[in-house]
């Protein structure tokens, strides 16, 4: 899997839109970090980073279809485009699959079947919560309810000063 593909693909994808191409690159940084640090293996890894770059592709069709890019749209909306990319640079149906799953997931708390799927909640909320401004106390709650690998609550330690 050529990942800067997928990266170049995506930043094509959402040209012009400097706001999403952060996020998502930064998203990328975390998940891939994490996934080091959780020692994935390589297969897993891959995946993660994949899902990580696409993770928000439905935000486009979400704000034109429903006038939101809500958590919820972005799943239902995100699988196809995700798809689609994938396809065009064939991928192995097997990571296509896990990818969009993960896509239409990545913002849906309980039955986490997996720790690609944990640590993409986790690399997205790292940037989400400075994005959105959350305070402290916000941050802190998100970490006991969503948190589970050892490096995402020491990055969101760190980052956000909680002890």
């Amino acid at each position: 899997m050529n990942l800067d593909l997928v990266l170049k693909k995506m930043i094509a994808y959402d040209a012009g839109d400097a706001r999403r191409i952060q996020h998502f690159l930064k998203v990328h940084a975390y998940a891939a970090l994490i996934g080091r640090e959780e020692q994935l293996p390589p297969d897993v890894q891959e995946r993660l980073e994949v899902a990580a770059i696409l993770h928000d592709i439905g935000i486009h069709a979400a704000e034109e279809k429903y006038g939101s890019a809500a958590g919820k749209y972005q799943e239902i909306e995100g699988p196809a485009p995700a798809r689609a990319l994938l396809e065009s640079i064939d991928c192995e149906e097997a990571l296509i699959e896990r990818v969009c799953y993960l896509i239409a997931h990545h913002h849906t708390y309980d039955g986490v079947d997996g720790l690609d799927y944990q640590i993409l909640l986790e690399a997205d909320f790292l940037v989400n919560a400075y994005e959105d401004g959350l305070s402290v106390q916000g941050i802190s709650a998100f970490r006991a309810k969503v948190f589970r690998t050892r490096s995402g609550i020491r990055l969101l330690d760190a980052v956000y000063g909680l002890a």
